[in-house]
């Protein structure tokens, strides 16, 4: 294979960056045909193509990402080495892109990324948003993995895998009472007001299952689909929350909640949606291999 034109990857760089041949050929001041017969050069020195049209955008293909982000690589090296001549030395870094839905409990997300949080030879990009948006930026190769509590289905089109990397207890989580005596499942929901996981939740599915069977109908206080406001609830309120402890851990090492009891054959699942590619991010199979070990005893969040 012949060696590899660095200008060529430097027009692919600016193009991908201005996303249109037309806002690069301006940056440039090269015409838009001359950019354009440039780049198909690199795609056939490459073997693959680098963009697809959808309309008027460029979009970015897996390879395309992938040599974007070598190309990152190349020249921000190339501004390191300048750095470093002139006694300013920088890191170079590689990129691991993470998105989680915007209900998904911070304190698990952490837990996730905990053994790449503050490498130097890594930038971390995270995205939050549905689950439509983030599979739609996953399909797109904007992001490498997505952080979701339901899995989804596999489809031939974009062949997308939902990979269990941990099962979490779920519990009644509220103050500590006057009285000092723990509550008792189900019996305590017929009385103490409950907040729960609005009914799209599996958690929410399984404890209507539960309390159905034990002829249960709980006062509800308040009905969440976001974790991170479900923990502030129940930080107030003077009911019980519904919740995996991951999601109070601070609040249950303060003091400030208490674990009342755990409920039985209902959890919490948190997956990590990938979608198979030639070029997979190394960083990512590490990642998804060091959570997916048995869990630490809660620390939960």
């Amino acid at each position: 294979m012949t060696a590899l034109n660095y200008h060529h990857l430097r027009l692919f760089h600016r193009i991908a960056h201005a996303g249109s041949l037309t806002r690069a050929a301006e940056f440039l001041n090269l015409s838009q045909s001359a950019l354009s017969v440039q780049l198909q050069r690199l795609e056939q020195q490459l073997g693959h193509d680098l963009f697809e049209r959808r309309g008027r955008k460029l979009i970015l293909t897996e390879a395309g990402r992938i040599a974007l982000d070598y190309a990152n690589t190349v020249f921000e090296t190339g501004d390191e080495l300048i750095k470093v001549l002139q006694g300013r030395p920088h890191t170079a870094q590689h990129v691991l892109r993470v998105g989680a839905l915007t209900t998904l409990s911070r304190n698990f997300q952490l837990e996730f990324l905990r053994p790449v949080i503050g490498r130097p030879d890594i930038e971390l990009v995270l995205r939050s948003g549905t689950m439509h948006d983030l599979l739609t930026q996953l399909e797109m190769h904007s992001l490498d993995v997505i952080l979701a509590t339901i899995a989804v289905r596999r489809d031939a089109a974009t062949d997308l895998h939902s990979h269990l990397i941990a099962e979490q207890p779920v519990s009644l989580v509220g103050r500590p009472r006057p009285d000092g005596q723990p509550l008792r499942f189900p019996e305590a929901l017929r009385t103490v007001p409950v907040m729960l996981p609005s009914l799209d939740s599996e958690i929410r599915v399984a404890l209507d299952r539960v309390l159905s069977l034990a002829g249960i109908r709980p006062v509800i206080q308040a009905e969440v689909d976001d974790m991170a406001m479900l923990r502030l609830l129940a930080r107030e309120g003077d009911g019980v929350a519904v919740v995996p402890p991951i999601v109070v851990q601070d609040e249950l090492q303060a003091g400030l909640l208490i674990e009342h009891c755990r409920i039985p054959d209902v959890t919490e699942r948190f997956y990590a949606i990938t979608q198979t590619r030639r070029f997979p991010n190394p960083l990512l199979r590490d990642l998804v291999t060091v959570s997916r070990s048995p869990p630490a005893a809660p620390d939960a969040g």
